[in-house]
């Protein structure tokens, strides 16, 4: 297949990913089609299949990618450090990190219905690694006194759960810096653990 004068892999592949991620952010997964996407993007809708076999599969790469990220991006635990520097440390990161990808958030939470089986399993496999690192640093703060927390993996969903939500309304320029939002859930978190 031909491809449009002008198109570049390297170049139109990219904006293939970020019209899907923009698309199904504001649209949904399900009311965005391939035609749309070729239109944002600027291409014939049959070219869109030299960067992606189907809309299925733009979806599982984007989430994966983002969860990809979110994981090389986690900072390693500091050993030594208590569990609750190191939940001050997770608190941070995870609002930081999201904040600057609300596409992306979006995408990876309220879309994960329309995987199929098969991208579900390695998604939530992927999701499960993340929270698993949160369940360990409440697990050691249980473990040394610092957190009182009846049952860790229910704590961990509503932890991340609280800290995701900073993306529904966070706006740079708004009321409140990023780093004052930090402080804050900080605070909330700490006092949601603490024994």
């Amino acid at each position: 297949m031909a491809r449009t004068q002008g198109s570049h892999s390297d170049i139109t592949g990219p904006r293939v990913r970020r019209a899907a991620l923009t698309l199904f952010a504001r649209h949904g997964y399900a009311a965005v089609s391939m035609r749309q996407i070729a239109r944002e993007v600027g291409v014939q809708a049959g070219a869109l299949y030299n960067y992606t076999p189907d809309k299925q599969s733009l979806l599982f790469d984007l989430m994966q990618s983002h969860l990809s990220e979110l994981l090389a991006a986690r900072p390693p635990m500091a050993a030594g450090s208590g569990a609750m520097q190191r939940l001050e440390a997770f608190t941070r990161f995870h609002i930081r990190f999201h904040s600057q990808r609300p596409e992306e958030v979006f995408i990876a939470y309220m879309e994960l219905r329309n995987l199929s089986p098969e991208n579900f399993a390695l998604i939530e496999g992927q999701r499960r690694a993340y929270e698993d690192r949160l369940e360990e640093i409440l697990r050691a703060g249980v473990a040394e006194g610092s957190f009182e927390v009846a049952d860790t993996k229910i704590a961990t969903l509503a932890v991340i759960a609280m800290l995701t939500g900073v993306n529904t309304w966070y706006r740079e320029g708004g009321r409140l810096s990023l780093d004052e939002v930090e402080r804050i859930y900080w605070d909330m978190v700490r006092k949601s653990v603490a024994a």
